[in-house]
């Protein structure tokens, strides 16, 4: 949840504040920003993938049914893309600023996107274990048999 709450929450917080710092104060302020944004960000999106990772062997994922493998996959492509054009970004942005900048407009999108998945996937999940645990009383069972 931490690398989570960073990497998506410190892409939002500079969408938001590079432009303003951009005006005031410069481009080279704007690197020295985003610099130190890179000494948070990419730990926390190690720790993202690393507890994805430990989370796809301790969740039990062969079990799982297509619905949310399907639902697993597009989140895993989702945190690769970000990552990748972050990644893109970093190298590119000061030779070509318009495409550093896509690039990082899709890096944020995509890690919205995994966030958005991940949210509907530990909802499923938690109805799915809230439906196995639901106790059935002797009475309900026969009549669920008898109809």
């Amino acid at each position: 949840m931490l690398g989570a709450t960073v990497w998506v929450g410190g892409q939002l917080a500079l969408a938001f504040v590079v432009p303003v710092v951009r005006m005031a104060a410069g481009r080279d302020v704007v690197r020295e920003v985003a610099r130190r944004f890179q000494l948070v960000a990419w730990p926390a999106y190690a720790l993202l993938v690393g507890t994805g990772i430990w989370n796809l062997f301790a969740g039990h994922v062969g079990n799982a049914d297509s619905d949310y493998l399907a639902s697993l996959f597009v989140k895993l492509l989702f945190v690769g893309v970000s990552g990748a054009c972050a990644l893109g970004h970093t190298m590119i942005a000061s030779r070509k600023p318009a495409l550093g900048g896509a690039l990082a407009g899709l890096s944020l999108l995509s890690a919205l996107g995994a966030l958005f998945v991940g949210v509907q996937l530990a909802v499923d999940s938690g109805r799915a274990t809230q439906q196995r645990r639901a106790p059935t009383s002797p009475g309900a069972t026969a009549r669920g048999a008898a109809q």
